[in-house]
């Protein structure tokens, strides 16, 4: 689990916005979609490993996975999301 008070103090590298840790419907939602094959992370690679933690951008748009309990906070490691109607 990430700690609190980096989460206080990390933003999008991106965009500077804050960001929140993902839910586990939106990380069900990702693996499924890492499942079928039908994932790529912003750099245009496939994610074939399961994201078992992360962190969503304010507006909803792009996940930073976390791994070994580290934020991937580069551009080309994130995951774009489904935009929400």
């Amino acid at each position: 689990m990430i700690d609190h008070n980096l989460l206080d103090i990390l933003v999008c590298p991106e965009t500077k916005q804050p960001l929140r840790v993902a839910d586990e419907s939106v990380l069900e939602a990702v693996n499924a979609s890492i499942v079928a094959g039908s994932m790529s992370n912003r750099g245009g690679e496939v994610v074939t490993v399961a994201v078992t933690e992360g962190l969503i951008r304010e507006d909803g748009d792009v996940l930073y996975p976390v791994r070994d309990d580290i934020p991937i906070m580069l551009i080309d490691e994130s995951i774009p999301l489904p935009t929400q109607a």
